[in-house]
């Protein structure tokens, strides 16, 4: 199994800057991408940014210029650095990983359990 662990979440006034981080373990082959999804009360779940092992990087218009991720292929890490936060970015954010756990095996979506973000003055 593929275990996705959060950190770095919490409260921040808005303007401020949160830098979230995503590691994954357990039994992994190889990861194509990971990324970082948000749910805010009472809306859907979004993405918000992902980046592929080979360093190519999507972002949602929303966090575009404010957002920056980037990834630790050795690590199997995932970092999401968020500046000029609003207050709109308030959410649970989400980490997942597109994942191999041996050669032939399928791959496969994993998540993490989230971690909170507030941006409140």
């Amino acid at each position: 199994q593929v275990q996705l662990v959060e950190s770095g979440g919490g409260l921040v006034q808005p303007g401020g800057s949160l830098r979230l981080s995503c590691a994954a373990s357990g039994s992994i082959f190889s990861i194509n991408a990971m990324g970082w999804y948000r749910q805010a009360p009472g809306k859907q779940r979004e993405l918000v940014s992902y980046i592929t092992s080979g360093g190519s990087t999507n972002y949602a218009n929303s966090v575009k210029g404010r957002f920056t991720i980037s990834m630790d292929n050795a690590k199997n890490t995932v970092h999401l650095q968020m500046n000029s936060l609003k207050p709109e970015d308030t959410a649970v954010y989400y980490c997942n990983a597109a994942a191999r756990r041996y050669y032939s095996d399928l791959e496969r979506i994993y998540w993490g359990q989230g971690t909170q973000v507030i941006v409140s003055s």
